[in-house]
């Protein structure tokens, strides 16, 4: 008979972890292939907007969040990572006063050149909710593949994909 447990088990996550990816790369040549190989990782992807105290571009924030500093004030930025030829943008973000200029697109066009020619990518994958932006993205090329409903209830979080190949 079995023990059903819902607690937060790290040492279980991890141990699952590894047998699902045992499971895994054991059925799927595609998996077994990249394992060993500079693919078979999560690598970072961060593109940064800022801008010096004094210039343009921002509403003069004074950085007590600790994002601004001596590099120069956080207007807009991209976070995400490039795993198996596809990039996932996880974040993207402007700032309100920076909105409108173009620098959202150019945040995305430069994650994508670097994950297209410096990672060999040939797609990218997103998530984003339907009071965010995907108009912004379909005018950036993305397609939407899903619409989920209610996820949070009262939102739709929208899945976009974008082929360079």
């Amino acid at each position: 008979m079995f023990r059903i447990e819902t607690e937060v088990d790290k040492e279980r996550r991890d141990l699952l972890r590894r047998r699902l990816r045992e499971t895994n790369t054991a059925v799927s040549p595609v998996l077994r292939a990249l394992r060993g190989t500079p693919g078979e990782r999560e690598s970072p992807l961060h593109v940064w907007a800022l801008v010096d105290d004094g210039a343009d571009g921002a509403d003069g924030a004074d950085g007590a969040d600790g994002a601004d500093g001596a590099a120069g004030r956080l207007v807009g930025g991209l976070v995400g990572h490039t795993w198996a030829t596809w990039l996932h943008v996880t974040y993207l973000w402007v700032d309100e006063a920076a909105r409108g200029a173009g620098l959202g697109g150019h945040l995305l066009a430069r994650a994508e050149h670097l994950a297209r020619t410096e990672r060999a990518c040939t797609a990218s994958r997103l998530e984003t909710w339907d009071f965010q932006a995907p108009r912004f993205y379909v005018k950036q090329g993305y397609e939407i593949l899903c619409a989920l409903p209610d996820y949070p209830p009262g939102i739709t979080e929208y899945t976009l994909v974008k082929r360079w190949a």
